[in-house]
């Protein structure tokens, strides 16, 4: 594998499981110091002890908690200095339908998921502008072009992130980009448990559920987890520096839009 992220440290949250744990996997084999943040401390470890290389570390922390968010990832940079690429990426907001969503409901979402995005650019930018290498990849939804029916807040949330960050790069000084990668069906405990949701509000059984949504996806399977992480660490490569405020979906053709 090549070693074209050597030197480069990367922030990959939600890194305990699916396309997170994947994407850590993939920045690492690449020569990159991973930084794995999630609240599971006890897969945090395992990945940890499992990636290949040296230096890298766990950060437990909470995305809800963006008060003590902030303080531990104000900590880390003052122990190393500047991460290069961040991976914004984070378990989705509970399934149901729009008109049921209740504030709170909405509230959690975009503080998860954009409010701690943004508090993460604000805080690891200075050190990217001063290495002059910076790559942010958000992880989101091909929902941000069709939105999927019974995933109301989802789609609200995902489509807000997709429009802070085409903002975002235009804003962005030359060297760093922002990026977008849409997962479609992906083989990952949270689609496990979409497909456990769908078949106890409809009583198909599960195979059926996925049944229905392989008849979408002229590639006829699931999405594996690596190939979305080889998307994510293509993007925060430097191969990638010409790429910027794109949406890009490893869907399996799923999306029918242009």
């Amino acid at each position: 594998m090549s070693e074209q992220l050597s030197g480069k440290v990367a922030l990959v949250c939600g890194a305990s499981a699916g396309i997170g744990r994947a994407t850590a996997f993939a920045l690492a084999e690449r020569g990159a110091t991973v930084v794995a943040l999630a609240r599971r401390v006890e897969r945090l470890a395992d990945l940890i002890a499992a990636l290949p290389g040296d230096g890298h570390r766990a950060l437990p922390a909470d995305l809800d908690k963006r008060d003590e968010l902030g303080a531990v990832v104000d900590g880390l940079l003052a122990e190393i200095g500047a991460v290069h690429i961040l991976v914004n990426n984070s378990s989705g907001p509970p399934a149901g339908p729009l008109l049921k969503a209740t504030e709170e409901d909405f509230l959690t979402a975009i503080g998860r998921h954009l409010l701690a995005s943004h508090l993460l650019v604000q805080r690891l930018l200075p050190g990217m502008v001063d290495a002059g290498y910076g790559r942010i990849i958000n992880i989101i939804s091909t929902s941000v072009r069709e939105p999927i029916p019974n995933l109301g807040v989802s789609n609200t949330t995902r489509g807000a992130v997709a429009s802070w960050a085409k903002t975002l790069s235009r804003e962005l000084p030359a060297g760093v980009t922002i990026n977008n990668v849409l997962p479609g069906f992906t083989n990952t405990e949270r689609l496990d448990s979409l497909r456990a949701g769908i078949s106890g509000r409809t009583g198909k059984t599960l195979d059926a559920v996925q049944a229905g949504w392989m008849a979408q996806v002229p590639e006829g399977r699931l999405i594996r987890p690596e190939e979305t992480a080889a998307t994510i660490a293509f993007l925060a490569s430097p191969d990638a520096a010409g790429i910027r405020g794109v949406s890009l979906a490893v869907d399996g053709g799923r999306m029918r839009s242009i």
